[in-house]
């Protein structure tokens, strides 16, 4: 069985890594110049397609696919002659998905750019941007890089300056031409691409504002909000690990043993309570490892790679399929014996480590899964210490009882002694288990882009799996372990009620309802295909230089959204806070939203190499771009995390985080708006 598994696992883990290192390259662009006479030369693109993909032409208008314009970076000596032509192959076809004319190539295409020579050495750089497609799905846009540079003859510099003195009509200058083909298209952008081949240098937009945000007055309350959050967290699954079938027998047993093995009873407590803090040290350390290990951006990382969510997604059903009776997953023994023998061969306060450490071996069958949970949760705070803390609350939720028993042996005896109640909670947290399997595994499909788990069938998955475990709470539902009595408890049949009416809550989110309760679980609004629900928040881009290019045309202060796929209180604010019709109403008519995912995997059109803090790095993805650019930009690598800008890049307020205090976001915008017309 166990074989039949790893190497399931192994092919699952072998499928999805062939799947992600498959990268797309349908259209292979040359650029060339071509000398016409003297003073006029052609910029000319030819592109092969491979079969089954077209390249989308020139001049497609609004709320269309993305068409190829020129895009000029630099230019000295020159300037540009009239648009971008396409080649005589262009094919034209009513497009039924936009409801429009298209033109596009097949096979071939090619785009002409003429180029007047204004005498002397003249140098021009740029990109062609354009859009790929075939019949399942589209390319983000694609830009191919040109740069050109030379000499004019003198003779042609006397026969253009007899041509300034007569300037025709039809010239125009090269500022209104690049401004005309580099025009922002709708604010409804398509997935974003990096263009430039560095970073620093190409837009003072990426200038760093670390002190001007200093300057208002960054607070620092967010940090140990998070803590204390992450510290409650640990608690409540030590709690749920306390009340497991490989915890809580073991209670009374361990009491006991401290008890009669000393007749000062004084003494018996010390030990209890040094068994205790030893339990405490074991997760701390254990916290502390993982983060020393692995760092806190590697676990943020890790947190959103497919790979790892798709095999923690995995672990969870195999322990949820263990809870329901399906097999039993424990360590090898011969691993709590050597430890339990080496207890019983020593004695002191390392006797007493040595049987919390047996206690941490023989648990994890039950504790394993929250342990998992948990860490991966306060990864993605982005803190060093959120692990540590994290398990600082487990460890003292699972540690306390035997302290207090300890403490008070009297209530040994009035302790519910194991039997079918324990087996009703083990069963019940293997239904919690696959309900949080479907949230790593649509941080996977919601970062890589995949679209198996949208809103709506997270929604569905999660609705039939609270209302099966009601079924079960109320007795309608048996599985190997559960005994055969047929009565349902008050406390079974509460949490039954709570359960279903927690199903029949999720319904209308079907039809894009906020459920405001689960937005820290469900995958974002906009992957919902049917959504009657109109009081939203969408961002117009989600290009940052795009963006901020768009906000200084129209004269719009811009407010910056760093976010991620696997984000929870990302979710939390915006339905908790962006939903708010005052709040949705300044963003949408005030600012120029753009929202910048930090986990997302789409590749870079080449690899950028960049240095911080002195170390050597390359960006590969789209999400590095936008991590790096939170980093060098703001001093900040936390999400979610809103900042203002000014069309020069520069703030207009403090930055905000995960508070959703809709009074106070909204004077966060507001003083925006108010320092923005000043």
């Amino acid at each position: 069985m166990i074989k039949r598994f790893t190497l399931g696992l192994l092919l699952m883990v072998i499928s999805c890594l062939s799947v992600v290192a498959q990268m797309q390259d349908p259209v292979h662009f040359k650029t060339e110049w071509k000398s016409i006479s003297a003073n006029e030369a052609e910029i000319i693109f030819s592109a092969t397609i491979d079969p089954g993909w077209h390249v989308y032409s020139t001049d497609l208008g609004d709320g269309g696919p993305t068409q190829a314009t020129i895009n000029i970076d630099k230019i000295s000596g020159a300037t540009l002659d009239g648009k971008l032509k396409p080649g005589s192959n262009e094919i034209k076809k009513m497009d039924p998905i936009f409801e429009m004319e298209v033109k596009f190539f097949e096979k071939t295409a090619k785009f002409t750019q003429k180029v007047k020579l204004t005498g002397g050495k003249y140098s021009v750089s740029g990109y062609l941007e354009y859009g790929a497609c075939n019949d399942e799905n589209c390319l983000p846009p694609t830009s191919v890089d040109f740069t050109f540079s030379g000499e004019v003859p003198a003779q042609a510099k006397a026969a253009d300056t007899k041509e300034k003195e007569a300037p025709k009509k039809e010239d125009t200058p090269v500022e209104a031409v690049a401004k005309a083909d580099t025009a922002v298209e709708a604010p409804a952008a398509t997935d974003s691409t990096a263009t430039e081949t560095t970073l620093q240098g190409t837009t003072n937009y990426w200038t760093p504002v670390i002190s001007e945000l200093s300057s208002y007055g960054e607070g620092t309350n967010e940090e140990s909000h998070s803590w204390i959050y992450i510290f409650f967290t640990g608690l409540i699954g030590g709690l749920l690990a306390l009340f497991t079938p490989c915890v809580w027998p073991i209670i009374p047993m361990t009491v006991s043993f401290f008890l009669k093995r000393t007749k000062d009873k004084k003494k018996g407590i010390r030990d209890a309570w040094t068994y205790g803090a030893s339990i405490v040290v074991i997760y701390v350390t254990l916290g502390l490892a993982i983060t020393l290990i692995f760092g806190a951006s590697a676990l943020n990382a890790l947190s959103t790679n497919a790979i790892f969510n798709i095999l923690f997604c995995l672990m969870l059903v195999v322990f949820a399929a263990s809870f329901f009776g399906a097999f039993e997953i424990t360590l090898p023994s011969k691993w709590s014996n050597a430890v339990d023998s080496k207890a019983e061969a020593t004695t002191g306060l390392l006797s007493i480590f040595l049987m919390a450490f047996t206690l941490s071996l023989v648990s994890f069958s039950c504790t394993g899964p929250i342990i998992g949970f948990l860490l991966v949760e306060v990864s993605t705070s982005g803190s060093v210490v959120a692990p540590a803390i994290g398990m600082l609350g487990f460890a003292i939720a699972l540690a306390l009882p035997f302290t207090l028993f300890a403490m008070f042996p009297s209530w040994l005896k009035s302790m519910p002694k194991s039997g079918g109640w324990m087996n009703v909670i083990k069963v019940s947290l293997g239904f919690l288990e696959l309900a949080f399997a479907l949230k790593f595994l649509s941080v996977a499909d919601l970062a890589y882009g995949w679209r198996i788990l949208d809103r709506e069938t997270f929604l569905a998955l999660w609705i039939v799996i609270f209302g099966l475990l009601g079924m079960y709470l109320l007795g309608k539902i048996k599985f190997p372990h559960d005994d055969d009595n047929t009565k349902v408890g008050v406390g079974r049949f509460f949490l039954a009620l709570f359960s279903l009416a927690f199903a029949v809550y999720m319904i209308p989110g079907l039809w894009g309802a906020p459920l405001k309760a689960v937005s820290a679980f469900a995958p974002p609004m906009q992957t919902q295909d049917f959504n009657l629900y109109k009081n939203e928040v969408h961002a117009k881009f989600n290009d940052f230089d795009s963006g901020m290019e768009y906000a200084r045309q129209n004269h719009k202060p811009v407010m910056i959204d760093f976010t991620g796929y696997g984000c929870v209180n990302c979710r939390k604010m915006e339905l908790a806070v962006w939903t708010d019709p005052q709040i949705s109403q300044i963003m949408n008519d005030d600012y120029v939203l753009i929202t910048l995912y930090v986990d997302e995997k789409t590749s870079l059109p080449e690899p950028i190499k960049i240095t911080e803090n002195g170390k050597e790095r390359t960006l590969r993805t789209i999400g590095d771009k936008w991590s790096y650019l939170q980093r060098s930009k703001f001093g900040a690598n936390a999400q979610p995390f809103y900042v203002l800008l000014d069309n020069e890049g520069k703030p207009l307020n403090s930055s905000y985080s995960y508070d959703e205090d809709i009074a106070k976001y909204k004077d966060f915008l507001q003083t925006g708006l108010k320092n923005y017309k000043k």
